[in-house]
């Protein structure tokens, strides 16, 4: 019985991810790489962990529509991220620009990875002291 629900589960999963196949074509390769790369990096605003490439949702259909039209129309790939980002905010961006209300966002894994190194080497640094300070195990008197 559980394996059945497990094979209906994986049977589910796998036709998700068969209708988040994109079949966009565009007339030039550039543009298709251009247009690729660039729904890779545009959060789709209802799956909010998938790209709008890998998105099966209708919402991520009209966005990968409109990042081929306004390719298509000569638009620059800074162009379509700008757009995309004043009409859906910078969340839509995997990676968001560096501004005034972004900068802890690039700097707090420095910040933190900081912290962690000091904290590991006053560790090692109070065990170390704290070995040195103990008697010897090993020096004791063992004839008695």
């Amino acid at each position: 019985m559980i394996a059945r629900a497990m094979l209906w589960v994986f049977c589910a999963a796998w036709a998700g991810a068969a209708f988040a196949i994109d079949t966009t074509q565009l007339p030039d390769p550039r543009l298709q790489a251009r247009y690729e790369a660039l729904t890779h990096e545009l959060r789709c605003m209802q799956c909010q962990n998938q790209s709008i490439a890998d998105s099966p949702v209708g919402l991520a259909a009209d966005l990968r529509r409109e990042v081929a039209e306004q390719l298509t129309a000569g638009r620059t790939d800074q162009q379509v991220r700008d757009y995309m980002s004043a009409r859906y905010g910078d969340f839509i961006l995997f990676r968001p620009r560096v501004s005034g209300r972004t900068v802890w966002l690039w700097a707090l894994p420095g910040v933190l990875l900081a912290g962690g190194a000091i904290v590991a080497w006053r560790i090692v640094r109070r065990r170390s002291a704290l070995a040195a300070a103990e008697p010897d195990a090993d020096s004791g008197d063992l004839d008695t």
